[in-house]
């Protein structure tokens, strides 16, 4: 097997969660990647849809470093507007979205607006489609670095809403679809039993003492706790293909 990054282990993660036909909003970054891996191995008829206006029915014919980039637009299903990317979302086709973001807590909710600290508030960029995916989408997948800082156990703002503060939240607010269904860092990937995340699997290497000591909330555990799936020798190979420089898997 060859050496991968944490990056690459976190893409392989996120794109196993693809099934094949799904409409997935994809966002940048590592979902970028983990869509094309998806299209070339178990998901083959999954569609992506970009918040720029692209949907893509095959995978990109070359490098992709944002959703702009040429590749991603050549031989695309469709370059369309915004409006109409955002009225299949709202319409209710679209099984799964990804976001990230600076912050996310025990439930799911992420902050890309501003955080707290000694110095005084940190302004972030903001939304942008994020709160539209968490809220509409069938489920939702979150994706970021495992730190401290980053895991706590309440956001500072409330950008996208998980499971708010807990089972019902979500239907109280008049959200009666989709909800956080896996966070996958660079340590780990957590489920949401009951609203809470829990973790589910470690990746290869990785201790529990380990993943406790950078999570801001006590940490919760599956009965069983896997271990997280290396990349394959293929998978590698895909994802380098798209990332050839590990711009976003370095």
């Amino acid at each position: 097997m060859s050496a991968y990054t944490p990056g690459e282990i976190m893409v392989s993660a996120a794109a196993r969660q693809i099934q094949d036909r799904e409409v997935v909003f994809v966002g940048m970054r590592l979902p970028l990647l983990a869509f094309m891996l998806a299209k070339e191995t178990h998901a083959p008829n999954a569609v992506g849809l970009f918040e720029n206006g692209v949907l893509r029915d095959q995978p990109a014919q070359g490098p992709i470093i944002t959703m702009g980039d040429t590749p991603n637009q050549s031989r695309a299903l469709k370059v369309c507007g915004l409006d109409e990317v955002m009225s299949l979302l709202s319409g209710g086709r679209v099984d799964l979205g990804f976001i990230g973001g600076a912050q996310v807590d025990q439930w799911g909710n992420v902050n890309t607006h501003q955080v707290d600290t000694p110095k005084g508030q940190v302004r972030l960029p903001g939304s942008g489609g994020g709160a539209d995916i968490a809220c509409l989408a069938g489920r939702l997948l979150i994706i970021m670095n495992h730190e401290l800082r980053r895991l706590v156990p309440r956001v500072d703002y409330i950008t996208s809403p998980g499971w708010g503060e807990g089972p019902g939240w979500r239907e109280s607010q008049g959200l009666n679809r989709g909800g956080p269904a896996a966070l996958i860092t660079s340590l780990g990937v957590f489920t949401f039993v009951q609203g809470r995340a829990t973790l589910a699997s470690l990746h290869p290497g990785v201790g529990l003492e380990q993943v406790a000591a950078q999570t801001g909330w006590e940490l919760t555990t599956a009965p069983q706790v896997e271990t997280t799936p290396e990349p394959t020798t293929k998978e590698l190979e895909i994802i380098r293909r798209f990332d050839p420089h590990r711009f976003w898997t370095a």
